[in-house]
């Protein structure tokens, strides 16, 4: 298996397969954003929209390869506010099911925090599921809880699942 990680943009063809990495990970349980079941429209929206927030410098999306398929993905977003110059959130870590547990979501993270750095970020924060696979991956990676907020938001399937934030010191 040979990895490739890109930067990803509105002017590359990529929709389709974000759209579809996002509608397997909330059919499979994932709590990002979505509801199950996702309709292909709506996942399509909204990759349309995160890719043009990526041309215009407002965050980057990586897509992980497996030669031309598309089976993970990870969002940069860089925080704007005139006191935060230093920080930057990670959004929509996602690795397709048939691709889980071969260190993807690692490479993809790095990549994040490689570019964060290159852009002068020092901090950075994300929330997860608690107690997810993503959320022993971060441990793993030497992400630290900050703490959990009960009932944060709704899994897939309607229940209440309490969240995790994390934050990592990179610079």
């Amino acid at each position: 298996m040979s990895i490739e990680i890109k930067t990803l943009t509105m002017h590359h063809p990529y929709v389709e397969g974000l759209g579809k990495l996002l509608i397997e990970a909330t059919a499979n349980g994932a709590s990002i954003s979505f509801m199950h079941p996702l309709a292909h429209n709506k996942a399509a929206a909204f990759w349309h929209h995160a890719l043009a927030e990526a041309d215009n410098g407002y965050q980057f999306v990586f897509g992980a390869f497996d030669r031309s398929q598309l089976v993970g993905t990870v969002t940069l977003c860089p925080v704007r506010k005139e006191n935060q110059p230093h920080r930057a959130e990670i959004f929509k870590l996602i690795v397709a099911k048939s691709h889980r547990r071969r260190g993807i979501g690692k490479m993809l993270m790095d990549t994040a925090e490689d570019k964060a750095r290159e852009l002068g970020k020092t901090v950075l924060v994300l929330d997860t599921t608690t107690g997810s696979a993503a959320s022993k991956l971060y441990e793993k990676e030497g992400w630290v809880s900050a703490g959990i907020i009960p009932d944060h938001a709704f899994l897939p399937n309607g229940r209440l699942s309490d969240t995790t934030i994390y934050w990592k010191k990179i610079g």
